[in-house]
């Protein structure tokens, strides 16, 4: 079946549909693009800071600068550009900025949420309209008789819209879990990350309160 037999064939909710699907495609593949940025860079970031927060505090600072256009640079980035903050002002700085993060991590979850939640209705819709047509061309006069032959066909074809609806839906739950796996990985990784460089702040300033007594 050709794009325009579905198009013929699936009834007024076929074009909603679709246009739900370029939706869907149009988000995943961004959020594909975009995941494939975070991951690759992700551990070279991390290492690199974290060796630098060991051993020269300002190095640290300058490497996260570099990459504050990633999410974790950004993370990173923010406490390390504070000038001699209290630990308290620090952990909240690293609070604040995961959370944001975070947060702009999740862009696209609400529109896939939408197409998932709006395709099998849509569908249903078209079937359900399409039946209505089908069963009202005939009258009960002419059941069993050779007329209703095409009813069959026209039931058939009906069914054309739910099955798009859950095609659509059904890709779009699959990369929509995708997607949410890759969220709770990076809600692990932010808190882990923070909590290292916490740690060493902390070290740092304790270190220089005992040279300051």
């Amino acid at each position: 079946m050709t794009l325009a037999d579905l198009i013929e064939k699936g009834g007024v909710s076929i074009w909603p549909l679709l246009f739900l699907s370029i939706i869907a495609v149009g988000t995943i593949i961004e959020r594909l693009w975009f995941w494939a940025r975070v991951l690759i860079k992700e551990e070279q970031i991390l290492n690199s800071v974290m060796d630098a927060a060991m051993t020269n505090w300002g190095k640290a600072g300058e490497i996260a600068s570099r990459y504050r256009n990633h999410p974790l640079g950004k993370l990173l980035n923010k406490p390390l550009q504070l000038e001699n903050p209290d630990p308290d002002v620090f952990h909240l700085c690293l609070e604040t900025g995961a959370d944001d993060e975070l947060a702009l991590m999740r862009k696209g979850d609400k529109i896939l949420e939408g197409v998932i939640a709006l395709s099998p209705l849509l569908g249903l819709l078209g079937t359900v309209l399409g039946l209505i047509r089908s069963l009202g061309s005939i009258s009960i006069s002419e059941l069993g008789t050779a007329s209703t032959n095409g009813v069959t066909l026209g039931i058939g074809e009906s069914l054309i819209s739910t099955a798009v609806g859950l095609i659509v839906a059904i890709m779009t739950v699959v990369f929509y879990r995708l997607f949410q796996a890759f969220w709770f990985n990076q809600v692990r990784i932010f808190r882990k990350a923070a909590s290292d460089l916490e740690v060493i702040y902390r070290q740092r300033w304790n270190q220089r309160q005992k040279l300051m007594v």
